[in-house]
């Protein structure tokens, strides 16, 4: 009988690599010249959202610009940002929250096993908590279902890895 090959399909960042992104763009802040005396704060709370505080809203962009390619740099997927809308802080400053993606919510977890089911490759998926887990008993099946997902990223606006090949 053959062998079940499986992966698991999941929605993470690496937790240090974002705690060293963001301090890298404190760091950025006070040191770049149109940034050093607007009085901002970039701040990661409990690995749920990173709140940027500001003088004005092109500061806010030009921060935000830095944080991008600080998570660029550090290969964390800029999908696991999820902007909330602006709102005015104290003493006439601007705040934007960014909440972090982490997890598949079960709605985004049904519409990509519907999609791997309507690709018609041979492979099961199952739901399994925050997680879809895929098998099937070709490893090149689950190569088609991978780079169809990948395809897909655009859609889902999910960031999303491939874990525990077998």
């Amino acid at each position: 009988m053959a062998k079940e090959c499986s992966f698991d399909v999941v929605s993470e960042f690496d937790k240090q690599e974002l705690v060293n992104a963001v301090d890298q763009v404190k760091r950025d802040v006070s040191t770049r010249f149109d940034l050093k005396d607007s009085n901002s704060e970039v701040e990661l709370e409990a690995d749920k959202s990173i709140t940027i505080t500001t003088s004005d809203e092109m500061k806010l962009r030009n921060i935000y610009d830095i944080l991008q390619s600080k998570l660029v740099k550090r290969n964390l997927n800029i999908r696991i940002l999820d902007p909330q809308p602006m709102e005015n802080a104290l003493g006439g400053r601007v705040r934007r929250v960014y909440n972090l993606k982490k997890g598949l919510s079960q709605e985004l977890a049904k519409k990509i096993v519907s999609d791997i089911k309507e690709s018609k490759i041979k492979v099961q998926a199952s739901i399994q908590g925050d997680q879809i887990r895929v098998s099937g008993k070709d490893k090149d099946n689950l190569q088609e279902v991978i780079k169809m997902l990948r395809g897909n990223e655009e859609k889902y606006d999910y960031p999303l890895q491939f874990t525990n090949y077998r």
